[in-house]
């Protein structure tokens, strides 16, 4: 399934240097070490994965078919399985709303399947895939300071290590976002409307409870969303060890004692299949789930320093396209980083990847906030007349989504395709045919001229000093 050949070798290999080891960190890592360059991969953790217990994962088309791609489906499917189905109920009352199945054709023309999978067991793979091409990595150690015109990054070790290029993957809150925001005069977010709740509970608890064993059935591994007034739900199963991942979403509340009161809380108005999940759940994390702002320029003056990832374009945390962003992300940079055959291109690829991606990110950014803010719609006139719709669909016994067969499809599934569909390092590809071919020949014309040399690109983006 989209199995590609040898990728593409750079001419010039160059040394980028990448904070954090998130999907993101790790998805540069894989890419550009397939492509030739040499990478340093630096992690506060000491161990990969260890932080991210209790967090479930969906891994949509966009961003198996990646995986795929780069030979790692038998790596992908120890860790994933395979989702059949969408299943959406009715918060308080457990009422069906409606199914949704995917299709294998529908899926085919994606390149990639709807897996479900630990976050901790998804990035432990990555991990081993990248210290195998030769990516070396630095855990436990945190980097305190960056010097941009160095291309410096100073630990809390004392040790400084420089590079081409450094690759912010640090996330929202870390060090690198801070300083771009600060070159653009930007302030970030504070108080954050909503918090998601995220846990993971053993399958074999699940099973013995009468109300609740239904999450999961072999033959049909469904994802459930459960739509209430102002919070909702989504519970799915996961690859690897057997369980079932939780995710709730509902107004954030400063004055909550702990993640397990709120969700105690949270669980007291639901349907029972839910409500008895409620003392499974065992030591629940909280995330906030804020409106960032978003960074005019994903590339700091320098032109040597670029973020990637939630450091770039923060995902609602839960989304279904979180880490998938991340993951594009790496697969875009190398696909134009696979061409570099000059010093003097480095910038235009930094430039041209924020060209690439930024649209793109943020079409899927509103998408997921969204979603979300549709699954949680208070009770009101509009939340009436849609579940009506939905259960309308249900009892005719139409799928959620129409998509084959005589009858027009629905705008849901409409959008479905076109995020599901995007292809990333066709994208990239496409940008070296039509732009980046061109500006190479301009360079090399102008290198057998003696002209000085500008960048093409530096024109569509204007760089804040």
């Amino acid at each position: 399934m989209g199995i590609e050949n040898a990728a593409k070798q750079a001419k010039l290999t160059i040394d980028f240097l990448i904070i954090g080891a998130g999907i993101s960190g790790l998805s540069c890592a894989i890419a550009l070490q397939r492509v030739g360059h040499r990478v340093v991969v630096v992690e506060r953790e000491k161990e990969i994965g260890k932080s991210d217990v209790g967090r479930g994962v969906r891994l949509p088309p966009n961003l198996s078919k990646i995986l795929y791609r780069w030979n790692l489906e038998p790596e992908v499917s120890a860790v994933a399985v395979k989702s059949k189905r969408i299943q959406i109920s009715r918060l308080e009352t457990g009422d069906r709303l409606g199914d949704h199945y995917w299709d294998d054709e529908a899926l085919r023309e994606t390149q990639g399947e709807f897996l479900f999978g630990h976050l901790a067991d998804l990035r432990k793979m990555m991990y081993d895939v990248a210290v195998g091409q030769g990516a070396t990595f630095r855990l436990g150690a945190t980097a305190v300071s960056v010097d941009p015109e160095r291309r410096a990054v100073a630990f809390d070790s004392g040790e400084t290590l420089t590079a081409d290029v450094i690759i912010g993957a640090d996330g929202v809150f870390g060090l690198i976002r801070p300083i771009l925001l600060a070159e653009q005069d930007i302030e970030e977010a504070t108080t954050p409307p909503l918090c998601m709740y995220s846990a993971i509970i053993p399958r074999a608890l699940v099973e013995k409870d009468p109300q609740s064993k239904h999450f999961y059935e072999p033959k049909v591994i469904s994802m459930f969303s459960f739509f209430g007034n102002n919070q909702s739900v989504i519970s799915h199963p996961t690859g690897g060890a057997p369980s079932f991942t939780f995710t709730l979403y509902r107004p954030w509340d400063e004055f909550e004692n702990s993640p397990a009161d709120g969700m105690r809380a949270a669980l007291q108005s639901v349907c029972p299949r839910l409500r008895n999940l409620g003392p499974l759940i065992k030591q629940p994390r909280r995330f906030s789930v804020y409106a960032h702002p978003a960074l005019e320029n994903w590339l700091h003056g320098t032109g040597r320093l670029v973020v990637v990832g939630g450091a770039a374009h923060p995902i609602p945390p839960g989304s279904t396209q979180q880490y998938a962003m991340g993951l594009e992300d790496g697969a875009v940079l190398a696909k134009l980083f696979s061409h570099l055959a000059t010093d003097s291109q480095i910038t235009d690829f930094l430039y041209a990847f924020q060209e690439l991606r930024q649209p793109r990110t943020e079409s899927v950014l509103a998408s997921e906030t969204g979603i979300i803010h549709y699954m949680g719609m208070p009770n009101c006139p509009d939340q009436a007349a849609r579940d009506q719709a939905m259960q309308a669909k249900y009892k005719s016994g139409d799928d959620l989504f129409v998509y084959s067969g005589d009858e027009e499809e629905s705008a849901e599934w409409a959008e479905i395709k076109t995020v599901f569909g995007y292809d990333a390092e066709d994208e990239a590809d496409n940008w070296w045919v039509t732009w980046g071919r061109l500006r190479a020949r301009s360079l090399e014309n102008a290198d057998t001229r003696g002209d000085p040399q500008t960048s093409l690109l530096e024109s569509v983006f204007v760089r804040t000093a």
